[in-house]
């Protein structure tokens, strides 16, 4: 008997993992993951984006409309900028980023300061944005990477079923 050959891609892992970590935001419009991996492919953090450890997601509104205080974007952390957070303490230095979303400039910021010197992102679908076209200036000019994964599979399923293991 010979080895599977259907096996997914490490840039298919690494992005279903973020893809995972998305299914934990409680944002009821965007839920997005992100997953970082040392050169050697290791996953040394993840997250999503979700509030502040210690805030409750009950008392904070999730709007994305209406006056700045009464929506979402003062409170919540993007993927990229938890997934750095809660890095499992080790220099990032060299580590690539898998995120759902091309990460915006603010998460571009960390990204760089943080040394992680790739992007692979599944969707860029602020392409054109004010967000996006600082993200990549600031990508670019600091020499960090950044390309969209190319999936050769399209789904992924998993089961909690102990009979399909």
């Amino acid at each position: 008997m010979s080895k599977r050959t259907d096996y997914i891609s490490w840039d298919e892992y690494f992005m279903g993992v973020a893809l995972l970590s998305a299914k934990r935001s409680k944002d009821p419009g965007t839920q997005v993951g992100a997953c970082i991996v040392n050169p050697k492919n290791k996953i040394v953090g993840a997250g999503y984006n979700g509030l502040p450890a210690g805030c409750d997601d009950d008392e904070f509104p999730w709007t994305k409309q209406g006056d700045f205080l009464q929506t979402k974007y003062p409170y919540v952390c993007h993927a990229e900028l938890n997934a750095i957070l809660n890095n499992i303490g080790m220099d990032l230095h060299g580590c690539r980023i898998y995120t759902a979303l091309f990460p915006c400039n603010e998460c571009a910021k960390a990204i760089i300061q943080a040394g992680i010197s790739e992007v692979i992102y599944l969707s860029d679908k602020y392409h054109g944005s004010d967000a996006s076209i600082a993200s990549k200036k600031m990508l670019d000019t600091a020499g960090v990477s950044y390309r969209k994964v190319t999936p050769a599979i399209s789904t992924i399923v998993l089961s909690f079923d102990e009979k399909d293991v």
